[in-house]
C-alpha cells in the first residue's frame, strides 16, 4: 500500500494573474500558504491485475481507463497506462470550496504514481504536469497557483512567466511574525459550493479582452510584490490591508464571484475588528478568510460570525509527500 498526501491552500494575494490568458502577455505573481488540511490518496493493488477499482465519492470499477468517469482519474491513469490497482480518495475539507482541492487531488494523484511506478519526480515536475492535466489535457479554464502550492507547500511568492516557467520563492519571516500570521487569520464556511470553472471561465475571456479588468490585474501583482516586501520586513499586519483591498478589486473581475449573503457575512466580520478579508477561490462560495490583528477583535468577529462555522487551521510546511509506504 501508497498513501500520498497534499495540502490545500489558502491564496493571499494576486489570484487571477496565474491564468494562462493573463500571464502570457503580462506575466503574474500569486503569494499564498498551504495549511494543515490536506486530499488523501491510497493505492493498493487489486487482486485481479486487469481491474481498477476507483472509491471516492462513488466506486468505480473497470478494466480499461478510457472506461472512468472520473477526468482526472481517467486522464492521469490512462497517461501512466496502469492497470490492477484500487485507489481510495479522502479529504479533510470538501471539494468546491475555494481551497485549491481539485488540484490537490491531482497533485497527490501524481505523486502516487510516480511512486507506484517507482520512478523520482520532483516536486516542480508534479506541479507542471499537474498543470498539463488540468489545463491542456481536460481544458478547465483554471490557474496554475494552486498545483504549485500544493506540490510544495509552505508560505511562498510564485511568479508565472509569459514563457510558462514559475518561479518559487519562500518567504522569509522571523518565527514570530511567522506564529503571527497564523494566529491572525479566522476562516468560516459560507455553506455554499460551487463550481469554480463557471466563474473562471467569464474570467479567463475577460482577461483577454477586457482591459479595465487587464489593468485590475495588473495592479493585483503589484500589491502582491509589495505584500511579500512587507512580510519579509516582518510587517504581518500589512496582510490586512492587502485582503481588503484585493477583495474589492477581485469583486469586479467577473459576475457571481460575490452575493449578498457573502457580502452581508464580510461586513460583519470587518465591523466586528478584521481589518481585511476575502472569500477564497473564485467566489461564489466556500471560505471567507479574515485577518484579525486582537484577541478582542477575535472575540467579536466569532460573536458576530456565530452562524457560520469557524474552521480552524495551522500553516503547513510539507507539500505534497508519500506518508505511507509498505
Amino acid at each position: 500500500m501508497i498513501i500520498s498526501r497534499a495540502p490545500f491552500r489558502v491564496s493571499f494575494c494576486g489570484g487571477g494573474s496565474d491564468i494562462p490568458s493573463f500571464y502570457e502577455k503580462y506575466g503574474g505573481c500569486v503569494l499564498s500558504t498551504s495549511i494543515r488540511k490536506y486530499c488523501y490518496l491510497a493505492l493498493n493493488p487489486a487482486f485481479n491485475k486487469d481491474d481498477i477499482t476507483l472509491k471516492y465519492s462513488k466506486t468505480e470499477s473497470v478494466k480499461d481507463p478510457s472506461l472512468i468517469e472520473h477526468r482526472i482519474f481517467k486522464q492521469v491513469l490512462t497517461d501512466f497506462n496502469v492497470k490492477g490497482i484500487e485507489i481510495t480518495s479522502m479529504a479533510d475539507i470538501p471539494s468546491g470550496t475555494g481551497l485549491g482541492s481539485s488540484s490537490s487531488f491531482t497533485v497527490a494523484l501524481l505523486k502516487l504514481m510516480y511512486t507506484y511506478i517507482e520512478k523520482a519526480a520532483s516536486s516542480y515536475k508534479i506541479a507542471k504536469e499537474a498543470c498539463e492535466v488540468e489545463i491542456e489535457e481536460l481544458h478547465n479554464p483554471i490557474g496554475k497557483q494552486d498545483q504549485f502550492a500544493a506540490a510544495f507547500g509552505g508560505l511562498r511568492y510564485y511568479e508565472f512567466c509569459p514563457d510558462g516557467f514559475v518561479k518559487i520563492e519562500p518567504v522569509i519571516m522571523k518565527h514570530e511574525s511567522y506564529v503571527k500570521l497564523q494566529n491572525n487569520l479566522l476562516m468560516f464556511y459560507t455553506g455554499e459550493v460551487r463550481d469554480a470553472n463557471n466563474i473562471l471561465g467569464v474570467e479567463t475571456k475577460n482577461l483577454a479582452t477586457d482591459l479595465d479588468k487587464i489593468e485590475s490585474t495588473k495592479k493585483l501583482c503589484l500589491m502582491t510584490k509589495e505584500l511579500k516586501a512587507h512580510l519579509e520586513e516582518n510587517d504581518v499586519d500589512f496582510l490586512g490591508k492587502t485582503l481588503m483591498d484585493g477583495w474589492m478589486i477581485k469583486k469586479s473581475l467577473a459576475h457571481g464571484i460575490s452575493n449578498p449573503l457573502i457580502d452581508e457575512a464580510f461586513e460583519k466580520g470587518i465591523v466586528g475588528g478584521a481589518t481585511g478579508g476575502k472569500l477564497l477561490g473564485a467566489g461564489g462560495g466556500g471560505f471567507l478568510l479574515f485577518y484579525v490583528p486582537t484577541e478582542e477583535a477575535k472575540a467579536e468577529v466569532r460573536r458576530n460570525l456565530s452562524y457560520l462555522t469557524e474552521m480552524k487551521f495551522e500553516l503547513d510546511q510539507a507539500g505534497c509527500s508519500i506518508i505511507f509506504t509498505e
